[in-house]
């Protein structure tokens, strides 16, 4: 008997059940469970290859399990239309992408694909983007900008679900604590769930959340 529906229905965002996959004939994740409460930040550590972000993917469907399944709000995600999924669960890149053209059109992209409306002036206040840079070009950008608005772009319809794939390891050390409190703020004022990767056992620490150590294919609690 499959125990999310009874148990965590409109209780928790998102939940692992026994979820395998593998890469190259070698096994990534092995029976792998995790449960993420409703407004709660996860982080995860672990070795480079150890499959932090293939477990990341695999809440958005950019990658698929072997086997197992993951539940999003009690509902299979493979229940979701892909896009609508990708829509309720946003993901920020270790290295910040932006499109060509203004800050002011990147963070209209996600916007116009779904047919869904914001304040792009609020978005730009929320991720602390200067409202004289929405009209410059987003490739000339410091690596730090191009972040913030790869973060407001991800948050531009509203998603339940914010995926970091080490957000801050690409940039220097004052841009990546000012994304680190960035990413914490909008936590707190609004109740985003948030799962995020890192390599930093200090970073994971100060984020105050449920910490995780991916050994052998599976979750490891932190208590330290």
């Amino acid at each position: 008997m499959n125990p999310v529906h009874l148990e965590l229905k409109n209780v928790s965002r998102a939940v692992f059940r026994r979820v395998n996959k593998t890469r190259v004939k070698t096994q990534i994740l092995s029976s792998l469970d995790l449960i993420v409460q409703r407004g709660e930040l996860v982080t995860i550590m672990g070795p480079s290859g150890s499959g932090k972000t293939t477990l990341l993917r695999l809440i958005n469907r950019l990658a698929e399990a072997d086997s197992g399944s993951i539940m999003l709000n009690g509902k299979d995600i493979k229940e979701y239309d892909p896009f609508e999924l990708r829509r309720k669960v946003g993901m920020v890149f270790q290295i910040p992408v932006v499109f060509r053209g203004s800050v002011n059109e990147n963070l209209a992209v996600g916007m116009k694909l779904w047919g869904y409306e914001n304040d792009i002036y609020a978005l730009a206040r929320d991720c602390v983007i200067p409202l004289e840079l929405l009209n410059a070009d987003a490739e000339q950008l410091s690596v730090g900008e191009k972040q913030r608005v790869c973060i407001a772009r991800a948050l531009a319809n509203q998603p339940e679900v914010l995926l970091l794939d080490e957000p801050t390891s690409a940039l220097d050390a004052a841009s990546a604590e000012k994304i680190e409190t960035l990413l914490l703020n909008l936590r707190k004022e609004k109740g985003l769930t948030m799962v995020w990767i890192t390599h930093d056992r200090e970073q994971a620490k100060r984020t105050g959340g449920k910490r995780y150590f991916l050994r052998n294919g599976r979750l490891e609690e932190d208590h330290e």
